[in-house]
């Protein structure tokens, strides 16, 4: 079977490896006679599963014991209304970095909550780079300093993240987990929705330091509480199972291409084989992010018209290019490169452009 370059921004390319295991498995799951989408939920072969994805995630991220791991539904625009429900208390004040469009989300939510700030925006730039953690600014009464740490619309992505004494610091990693080691301890949560470089749509991971549960709202619904999910291990309503087996699935690949910093490796080899194809075009190709702020995941560029721009994605598309449209807010074009994007696609898409550019440069 032919195999398409996938460059989608999510849901997203899973490993190959993976999806053949998953297929061996799906209509009889460890001689179970079911598949594991028919398992209860309360199984002994399910909670396997589960226990094993959350084992795999704390080695892989190496996530001390005091921070709690939870499968919960909804992606992050839940998780957008979700953390100031538990911590925006009155007399407090989220603040928030504003470096695209999902913070932008994330802060419209936190508004109808709670009093809110903005720490520092790049929106007056057009979202093409990060704000130097200097440029932070910070009140006495926050509750926590919100991040989201890669902006797949605009190809940027935090390389040094804040820290300031007494605030938490949060972050939505929803389009860059996994991609490079982070120090987890510096953050009091952590979230991301799977389907970029975790696993299939329909999880989301939460990493929340459990000092910062003790001090969360339990005054509002119980299905938004961290603490109904943190103490029945995720288990409070039905999971979405089949998720979560993936997610397990993807991280023992993870395991299995050498961890993390194995990952990283890789994913900065992909990244500069389309970088330096838009650098050595002689602004041909125009990245849309300043060189210190892009990102390793999402490259977004722009051919010298829009004409140009149609005609190099249908082309792409007729190469067996998938994904390479820009988000519909910014339009131009958009190679995401996570995990599962395996390097050849990442040199096929450098030639084509190469060679694009050779045909049309007049």
């Amino acid at each position: 079977m032919e195999r398409a370059y996938n460059f989608n921004a999510g849901p997203s390319a899973l490993p190959l490896e993976v999806l053949n295991r998953a297929q061996e498995e799906l209509v009889n799951f460890k001689q179970t006679g079911m598949s594991v989408m028919e398992l209860s939920h309360r199984s002994k072969e399910y909670e396997e599963v589960h226990e094993q994805a959350q084992s795999l995630l704390r080695e892989l991220m190496q996530i001390p014991n005091n921070y709690e791991i939870l499968f919960l539904q909804g992606g992050a625009s839940l998780q957008f209304a979700q953390i100031p429900m538990n911590f925006l208390r009155e007399g407090k004040i989220g603040n928030y970095v504003l470096t695209g469009s999902w913070s932008e989300k994330a802060l419209k939510e936190a508004k109808l909550i709670g009093e809110t700030f903005i720490g520092a925006s790049t929106k007056e730039q057009g979202y093409n780079s990060i704000p130097h953690v200097e440029e932070i600014a910070i009140n006495k009464n926050d509750a926590y300093l919100h991040v989201t740490s890669n902006n797949t619309i605009y190809g940027t992505q935090w390389h040094k993240f804040p820290q300031f004494e007494n605030i938490s610091l949060i972050a939505d990693m929803s389009s860059d987990i996994l991609c490079r080691p982070i120090q987890v301890e510096n953050f009091s949560l952590i979230y991301a929705g799977a389907q970029k470089n975790l696993g299939p749509s329909g999880v989301t991971v939460v990493i929340v330091k459990k000092d910062l549960l003790e001090n969360s709202r339990q005054d509002i619904p119980t299905i938004l509480r961290y603490t109904t999910h943190a103490e029945a291990n995720s288990l409070y309503n039905t999971p979405p199972t089949f998720a979560i087996y993936m997610l397990s699935k993807v991280l023992e690949w993870v395991k299995e291409q050498g961890g993390i910093q194995a990952i990283e490796k890789r994913n900065i080899e992909k990244a500069k084989l389309i970088y330096d194809a838009i650098d050595e075009s002689e602004g041909f190709y125009r990245g849309h992010a300043e060189k210190n702020s892009r990102s390793l995941m999402n490259i977004t560029f722009n051919l010298p018209s829009d004409e140009l721009n149609k005609k190099f994605l249908a082309e792409a598309k007729a190469a067996g290019f998938v994904g390479l449209n820009g988000h519909r807010s910014v339009g131009g074009c958009r190679a995401s490169t996570y995990n599962s994007v395996p390097l050849e696609a990442c040199m096929a898409l450098r030639q084509f452009m190469i060679e694009f550019k050779d045909n049309h440069n007049q």
